[in-house]
């Protein structure tokens, strides 16, 4: 695991200036790779060429050092990730005559671009982030893996293009200050945080999950391409048994090709299905104990050590059990917000970076259940989807109206309990008569509806899902299947995927994900929906593949995620730090909100007249972000 930068500057900067500013984006990414570093510097014909990276040594301590070149030294390559299937790329390239100097999986992708070029990135089945430099044709390649599990930020200015695995490293090398992106603001406002290709700041972007940039060094263009051409889902005949045989033979798979590692390896254990099953298959494809991390919380109803200590029993591992206060938590906000380095919201960055923390302490490498619920369909909010198709086909629409009226008076909840009251206000307001009903699911901060009355008319935007809805080819979405691929290309990549990465690498802690592999995630996709969630019962197939493993029921109990109380704190320890973020002249200086509506809705919290939790945290960790990046008052 690593850290990558990139810089193609067309004033032809010299190789020791290049090299210099190199090191200086490096050393900002210092945590993703605290074991080594390298930069690479050139100057061609029309510009200058330089790469960068800090190396956390996973496999091939000895020889893996960054860059890579071919035997010619015409191709260069930078690489930040893990391929999981190097070892088998390796043995086909062998016996087609191509040697190796190393043992490390960064060779592996040199030289199998440096023999089929770019049709080559279509083997690799990893998490990763690379860009290879090639002289002979005078280009150079940026790549992201297919789930999106490694971040790559790029920006192309009049005099230079940069590529940067932290939006840090970008931002500091640039010479001016960007501007709030519009369609970055609203997108965050919506979902507590910015999926690809977009980011917090205009003219900057994230590259999209499962594509690679091409850039032309002799005419300074570049173009964008993805990788793997999904097919569209398409449902197999298959019987339910042998669909669940080869469910259990594939995660058996995909956890063994990610536990290769030439350093302590264990896994996040919190004792719900996904992270139960990922350790169940650990400790069976090895002869040694494994290490499991659990965190508990000394607030009882946030607690659930009792289900993971289940599973270390079971699978007799050597557990890791780390209880947890709230000051725990709260210690540590400030760092880990500012190091997204954009806006991000999801509470379970905090309780995620802590258990990270104390894992590193043992481990380098921790195995996570992350997309078992996107791979599988095991989120409670797909249930939500199959009620609105019901309601909306029973309930007429003047009536909704009525009930949602109703209920805002009477289901009001003053405290953070994210109870029935909660939970039904949710479902009643994501219920959507004219098909946008999955987008207003996946929006945890604010509605359409709310963003509008928050926001000034010139940074608002009414429609800032079209892109995405493009992307699927559909305006209405309505099955499991859509909803799934809905949150592959956003929640995935935006949020999940954004959280654990930068929380565990703040750490200098890998995390690996077995259930976001491609062909898994190919396979569920031709099953009948059935499969997946039959009835109410969500992550079927996979639950029936391993319950037998497990004591009776023991996949079927209901399990909270990860989360803190954010609502609580906010009208507490934070309080102070909020109503700062409301004082008239810092709002008006600012012009991006209504300055009545948003105060309004803080001080309606902070004095428990109406829990607005989601709303708030959002809000305060924007106005962290913006203190910290426009006001410097950090």
């Amino acid at each position: 695991m690593c850290g990558i930068n990139g810089l193609i500057d067309k004033s032809k900067m010299s190789e020791a200036k290049m090299s210099s500013t190199l090191n200086a984006m490096n050393d900002l990414i210092l945590h993703r790779g605290p074991d080594e570093d390298g930069v690479f510097a050139e100057q061609n014909d029309n510009c200058s060429v330089g790469m960068g990276m800090r190396r956390l040594s996973i496999i091939d301590l000895s020889s893996g050092t960054q860059p890579i070149f071919s035997d010619d030294k015409q191709i260069v390559i930078v690489f930040n990730g893990e391929i999981y299937n190097y070892k088998s790329i390796k043995s086909r390239l062998e016996s087609e005559g191509v040697t190796f100097h190393t043992s490390s999986d960064t060779e592996v992708i040199l030289k199998a671009y440096e023999k089929y070029g770019v049709t080559s990135f279509q083997w690799l089945d990893g998490m990763y982030g690379f860009s290879i430099y090639d002289k002979k044709i005078n280009k150079v390649f940026i790549a992201r893996d297919f789930f999106g599990e490694k971040p790559l930020y790029y920006t192309h200015t009049e005099k230079e293009f940069i590529w940067a695995s932290e939006l840090k490293s970008i931002i500091k090398t640039i010479d001016f200050t960007p501007k709030i992106s519009k369609k970055g603001l609203n997108l965050y406002f919506r979902l507590t945080y910015i999926p690809a290709p977009h980011s917090i700041y205009e003219g900057i972007h994230k590259l999209e999950a499962n594509h690679y940039i091409a850039y032309d060094l002799a005419s300074h263009t570049t173009n964008i391409h993805e990788i793997n051409v999904e097919p569209k889902p398409k449902t197999i005949s298959m019987s339910f048994e042998d669909a669940k045989a080869k469910t259990k033979e594939m995660v058996y798979n995909t956890v063994d090709s990610r536990s290769i590692a030439d350093v302590g390896l264990g896994t996040f254990l919190s004792g719900g299905v996904d992270s139960s099953i990922i350790s169940l298959c650990l400790s069976q494809t090895t002869d040694k104990k494994i290490d499991t991390f659990s965190i508990g919380f000394k607030k009882a109803s946030y607690d659930e050590t009792d289900k993971s200590r289940v599973v270390a029993d079971m699978i007799n591992s050597n557990h890791h059990e780390f209880i947890i206060d709230e000051d725990d938590l709260k210690n540590n906000i400030h760092d880990i917000l500012v190091n997204f380095d954009e806006p991000f919201s999801d509470s379970a960055a905090l309780p995620t970076h802590l258990l990270s923390e104390k894992t590193r302490e043992h481990v380098t490498v921790a195995l996570t259940g992350d997309g078992g619920d996107e791979v599988f369909g095991g989120y409670n909010k797909y249930y939500i989807g199959k009620m609105n198709k019901r309601y909306t086909s029973v309930v007429p629409k003047g009536i909704h109206k009525t009930i949602l009226k109703l209920s805002q008076k009477l289901l009001v909840d003053k405290d953070d309990t994210r109870g029935k009251k909660f939970r039904i206000n949710r479902l009643l307001n994501a219920i959507n008569y004219n098909g946008d009903f999955y987008w207003d699911i996946i929006s945890l901060a604010n509605t359409n509806k709310q963003l509008a009355e928050i926001m000034l008319s010139e940074y608002y935007d009414d429609d800032i899902f079209k892109q995405y809805k493009a992307i699927l080819g559909k305006e209405k979405i309505e099955s499991l299947t859509d909803f799934r691929l809905v949150d592959k290309i956003c929640s995935l990549e935006g949020g999940m995927l954004a959280k654990v990465d930068r929380t565990s690498m703040m750490t200098s802690l890998e995390c690996r994900a077995p259930f976001l592999n491609r062909e898994l995630w190919e396979f569920t996709n031709t099953l009948p929906e059935s499969y997946l969630m039959k009835g109410w019962n969500k992550k079927y197939i996979l639950k029936e593949a391993f319950k037998d493993q497990f004591p009776d029921e023991f996949l079927y109990k209901s399990k909270s995620g990860f989360g803190s109380p954010t609502g609580d704190w906010l009208r507490q320890s934070l309080r102070q730090e909020l109503e700062s973020y409301i004082e008239p002249n810092m709002l008006k200086a600012q012009g991006i909100f209504n300055v009545e509506v948003i105060t309004k809705l803080v001080k309606d919290h902070l004095d428990s007249k109406k829990d607005s939790t989601f709303r708030v945290w959002s809000y305060y960790c924007f106005q962290k972000w913006y203190t910290y990046n426009f006001l410097k008052q950090n």
